[in-house]
């Protein structure tokens, strides 16, 4: 069993012609290499920039999908939000102009008599 070579994993290696074979790197012969690999994330589409970021970094599957599950939730739970706060201030204008109309109409433009008028009927 001492006689026997260590082992040697064998890995996946792109060829020359861009195919991927397994071998060992040790047998193949030495590539040198060409230059920096240059890579344009801000050309691909706007929803796949932060998958191919976290598939660049390393970062693995998980950050992709999540990235792809929970970025449209986001933005459909935002978008809900804004409509709840749309409403809520659109019923704030309507029952604020009810309340003026309201004043407006007992005691006239200035609601000075409103006041004299709720203030007597308070005693």
């Amino acid at each position: 069993m001492e006689q026997l070579p260590a082992h040697r994993p064998l890995t996946v290696v792109q060829l020359p012609d861009g195919s991927h074979v397994y071998a060992d790197p040790a047998a193949l012969p030495v590539q040198q290499p060409t230059g920096p690999q240059v890579v344009h994330i801000h050309q691909a589409p706007p929803d796949r920039t932060v998958q191919r970021v976290a598939l660049g970094s390393g970062v693995g599957a998980g950050a992709v999908a999540a990235g792809v599950y929970f970025g449209p939730l986001l933005v459909g739970v935002l978008t809900a939000i804004a409509a709840n706060l749309a409403i809520l201030a659109l019923l704030a204008a309507v029952m604020a102009w009810g309340v003026v109309t309201v004043v407006r109409s007992v005691g006239g433009s200035d609601g000075k008599a409103a006041a004299k008028r709720l203030s007597r009927k308070g005693r």
